[in-house]
């Protein structure tokens, strides 16, 4: 299998369960939202800007391997992946899906991996991208805690 297959089955299973239950499973376990709808929402801002910036970075690569620069090869791949990983968590986020925690330690493992990545080239044009996982992983970092792990 694999990893558009994987996103493919995650973000199915994500809507699904959204359907089934309205999105109202972990409101409900946690009393209804206050403190943790708000986290939640600000996840889900930050994955979505990440998920923007990681788009945009991508087309930056793109056009960089178009002209020859074959070292930003990867940082185009994670770029695309990683824009694809926060969109999925940004809409889990939203609708406080009970898959929001394993989203979010997923993000930000990838968002990890495209800083890495993107740092390596030293290009002006992607710190906009590195500075938007940083804010988006950390914000999954959050996430993650405030649901005790889970």
């Amino acid at each position: 299998m694999n990893r558009r297959e994987v996103l493919g089955a995650l973000g199915a299973t994500a809507v699904g369960l959204a359907a089934v239950t309205g999105g109202k499973v972990y409101a409900d376990e946690k009393g209804g939202g206050g403190e943790h709808d708000e986290m939640a929402k600000k996840c889900a801002k930050s994955c979505s800007d990440c998920a923007n910036d990681c788009n945009a970075g991508f087309h930056h690569c793109h056009q960089q391997l178009a002209a020859g620069k074959k070292e930003y090869a990867m940082a185009e791949h994670l770029c695309c992946d990683t824009a694809e990983v926060c969109s999925c968590t940004a809409a889990c986020c939203a609708r406080m899906s009970p898959l929001m925690g394993i989203c979010c330690d997923c993000c930000a493992k990838c968002c990890d991996a495209c800083i890495k990545e993107c740092e390596k080239l030293d290009d002006p044009e992607l710190k906009k991208v590195v500075e938007a996982c940083r804010k988006a992983a950390k914000s999954c970092r959050e996430m993650v805690t405030a649901m005790g792990g889970k």
